[in-house]
């Protein structure tokens, strides 16, 4: 299938009221051609709401979306020029797989050969050769979902837009799929619009991710920037697991922090471009499970050691997890990767953990800045 002409959307100041609620709160976006942009959120937040307005079957209540440069806020559905793909599939039980693809292009008056043509290459694409004839209920869920990509993709819109289109399937498949989705719009060049609340699923396959908290957009990113450096403690908490407590600033130089616990404990962090505090300030911290170590022996200028109580293992195969309980009785999550030693670090042993200071979160308190990268 040919490549599309890439899309730039432009959505300014988006706020959609629902009786007795504003489901979008004043969002703005600026998605680049071919992009493949996530809206990742809880269930509520909005994103859905966002994204049926971008597609027409919403109405926003204030401020515009552009298509390139053209305002499409006063064209109904079908005349914006998007394909949907739904959480439900949504596959028209009564057609075959060839008939399903190919009903955006009958709808359209494609020619007949060309139709025929984009439905083959658009079946090879999503695997799914030699399955023309069958019907919906001879499929799989995963072969349904690829039906229902296909007959989006097909007609080659201006815009992808997914509404949690993995949710329904397996954990494994979903895997498989997120990356078959993923190298589908790549090689189409299609802007895509992808909805989920999986934050594993939306740190692997999309360019950039809007975190969407109750109807605002709190940071917008990389995957590695919002994971990294999550602008509010509520993005660190929704996007990944982590530690997370209480500090003082206790001194601030030109590339770092030093933070007090109320332990006495001092933490070092660097001083992240754009951060706003001063000292004597309350702020909030975290790591990552993975981010924190083991130290066996620590020099004794070791930066950023905490010593705790196991009070929980957990073995995984691969790692092993622990929740430590430290002396002030800050509960931890630290992770040990590939353990080889079998008994090392048992319930109610003590261990001492280093947090490097640039893996050292610190968010001001009272700040739920949304800021885009």
């Amino acid at each position: 299938m040919d490549t599309v002409s890439s899309t730039r959307l432009r959505i300014e100041d988006i706020t959609i009221k629902f009786p007795g609620a504003v489901a979008v709160d004043n969002v703005s976006i600026d998605v680049k051609p071919g992009e493949f942009f996530t809206l990742l959120g809880p269930s509520g937040c909005g994103k859905t709401t966002l994204l049926r307005t971008i597609a027409g079957f919403c109405n926003q209540n204030e401020g515009h979306i552009y298509f390139n440069d053209r305002l499409v806020d006063s064209l109904p559905a079908h005349q914006r020029d998007t394909g949907m793909v739904f959480q439900n599939y949504a596959v028209f039980p009564h057609l075959t797989v060839w008939q399903n693809v190919a009903y955006g292009l009958r709808a359209r008056r494609v020619p007949k050969q060309e139709m025929s043509d984009r439905v083959n290459e658009a079946l090879r694409l999503v695997d799914l050769n030699g399955y023309e004839d069958r019907k919906p209920s001879q499929l799989s869920g995963g072969q349904q979902q690829r039906v229902v990509v296909a007959r989006a993709a097909v007609v080659r819109p201006q815009i992808l837009l997914m509404d949690e289109p993995l949710a329904n399937l397996d954990a494994k498949l979903r895997v498989r799929l997120r990356e078959e989705l993923r190298e589908l719009q790549q090689q189409l060049g299609i802007t895509t619009i992808y909805v989920t609340h999986d934050q594993d699923e939306a740190l692997s396959i999309s360019d950039r991710i809007a975190v969407m908290l109750m109807g605002k957009i709190k940071q917008i990113g990389s995957p590695m920037e919002i994971y990294r450096h999550p602008v509010t403690r509520s993005v660190a908490e929704f996007v990944g697991e982590g530690t997370f407590f209480n500090g003082v600033v206790s001194q601030m130089n030109d590339d770092e922090i030093i933070i007090e616990l109320k332990d006495g404990t001092s933490l070092v962090a660097d001083l992240i471009s754009g951060l706003v505090i001063t000292e004597g300030q309350s702020v909030g911290l975290g790591f990552r499970p993975q981010d924190a170590k083991i130290v066996i022996n620590p020099v004794p200028d070791l930066e950023n050691i905490l010593i705790g109580t196991v009070f929980q293992k957990m073995y995984f195969g691969g790692l092993v997890r622990y929740k430590v309980e430290t002396s002030s009785g800050i509960p931890l999550q630290v992770e040990e990767y590939a353990p080889i030693r079998e008994g090392s670090n048992a319930e109610k042993d003590s261990i001492n953990i280093s947090i490097p200071r640039d893996r050292l979160m610190v968010f001001p308190f009272g700040v739920e800045a949304e800021i885009e990268s």
